[in-house]
């Protein structure tokens, strides 16, 4: 029924509009002396760079949740609990930003672009375990099976390029960054534009 789909966007759509608001948390007005505040708002650059990737990370990924919801037309308990599970990756994306932030440019890079990459793979394949549930148990609409296979078709690479992303941390932390912003443009295009 389209009224429960509606509370299960409308509620998606707060959380996160508050995960992303919650980035801009971990941005601070320096302290300093007279004279100083240019080069310690330099100095806050991972910050920037952090809040940026996040806030298109989850801008990207509300996106595609209302694709997603376009398509579904009936829900489950299931489906339900699985939008759940998905919201639990988005609230939790503040804190690997504001770890990436923190630690980017110390010894701990490393550790804190995995923790950022790793929510980023358990959030995709969160996003694939709820589609696939609406796709198996016939809750999209039938007038949009098509654009629902070039649906399938993006979302299967997500897993395994955030996965791709999370190793790469060990190879390079800016090399895995970079492929984790491509990755947000790929999912930023319409699957219909893709397939063409």
């Amino acid at each position: 029924m389209a009224s429960e789909t509606a509370r299960i966007e409308a509620f998606s759509d707060g959380v996160y509009a508050i995960a992303i608001t919650l980035l801009i948390l971990d941005l601070k007005v320096p302290m300093t002396q007279d004279g100083h505040l240019g080069v310690a708002l330099l100095r806050q650059w991972p910050t920037y760079f952090a809040f940026l990737v996040s806030f298109a990370l989850i801008g990207i990924m509300w996106v595609n949740h209302h694709r997603v919801f376009n398509h579904i037309r009936r829900s489950d308990n299931r489906l339900l609990f699985l939008n759940l599970l998905l919201l639990l990756g988005v609230t939790f994306v503040p804190f690997p930003t504001a770890l990436l932030a923190a630690h980017l440019r110390g010894a701990d890079a490393r550790v804190a672009a995995t923790v950022f990459n790793g929510a980023y793979v358990l959030i995709a394949i969160f996003f694939n375990v709820l589609w696939h549930h609406a796709v198996d148990c016939a809750l999209l609409d039938s007038a949009t099976l098509d654009s629902a296979h070039s649906i399938s078709r993006q979302y299967a690479l997500g897993p395994l390029a955030y996965l791709v992303c999370f190793a790469l941390t060990w190879v390079s932390v800016p090399l895995s960054l970079a492929l984790n912003i491509a990755l947000a443009v790929f999912f930023a295009i319409p699957p219909r534009i893709r397939s063409k």
